[in-house]
């Protein structure tokens, strides 16, 4: 997958690229599949709470828990990197899936937060995510130095996020979570202009592209639930 973003990053710095009728239909697609899925997650995090026995079983159960998780990761990692020898119902319906189990593991959020928090926190990450994608989107400058950069800071966070789950520091915690923030701010707008690129090269919208569109509603996916989490984390109101 590097290569082959390599390869579009490069057409599209070496030349003038003109509008193809394909392109604003994959960008759609990438929108739609983002969207969908974050209304599966939701939907399935809100069931999930208000379920008992699956709650219970969530909570209860590390078996269950940390096999969730890595179910999580095994679905990322396969999509991304099989895409290529994955055909797109496969993969697309790996990703909906992905976003089923993702919805399960983020249950908890209702019996940490208010709802109203929850609700509210959620509008300032669809604004802020909005906001940060027209501006990647729109650019004309060059942002993938810096995306290289928010990716070396993202390792940082996830390793003293691992860190932190032995020595539990609420003090550490705040500060990872504004660095969360800026971080998937900043991914937000470096993931929308790479995607924009990527997808600039289409003549077509046959399978082949529309892949390229679905790692990249991934992608955005991605960015928004993790900056909702580290925005509640900083805004939510526990109950």
């Amino acid at each position: 997958m590097e290569n082959q973003e390599f390869h579009y990053q490069r057409s599209y710095n070496e030349r003038p690229v003109e509008l193809s009728e394909a392109f604003p239909v994959l960008m759609r697609k990438v929108y739609v599949w983002m969207a969908f899925a974050l209304l599966i997650t939701g939907m399935t995090a809100y069931y999930v709470a208000t379920s008992p026995t699956l709650m219970t079983a969530i909570l209860t159960n590390k078996v269950l828990f940390w096999g969730l998780l890595i179910a999580e990761l095994a679905l990322v990692l396969g999509v991304s990197a099989a895409i290529n020898r994955l055909s797109l119902l496969t993969a697309t319906l790996m990703f909906l899936l992905y976003s089923v189990i993702n919805g399960a593991t983020l249950s908890g959020i209702f019996l940490i937060y208010q709802l109203t928090s929850i609700a509210t926190v959620f509008f300032i990450t669809a604004g802020t995510f909005g906001t940060m994608a027209v501006i990647g989107y729109t650019t004309k400058a060059d942002l993938s130095s810096m995306g290289r950069i928010l990716f070396m800071a993202l390792i940082g966070i996830i390793i003293a996020t691992l860190v932190n789950l032995f020595i539990k520091s609420d003090g550490l915690t705040m500060i990872l979570s504004y660095l969360g923030v800026l971080v998937f701010v900043g991914l937000t707008a470096w993931d929308s202009q790479k995607i924009k690129q990527m997808l600039l090269q289409a003549t077509d919208v046959d399978e082949g592209t529309q892949k390229i569109a679905l790692l990249g509603a991934l992608t955005l996916y991605l960015d928004f639930v993790n900056l909702f989490i580290y925005l509640l984390r900083i805004f939510g109101k526990r109950r």
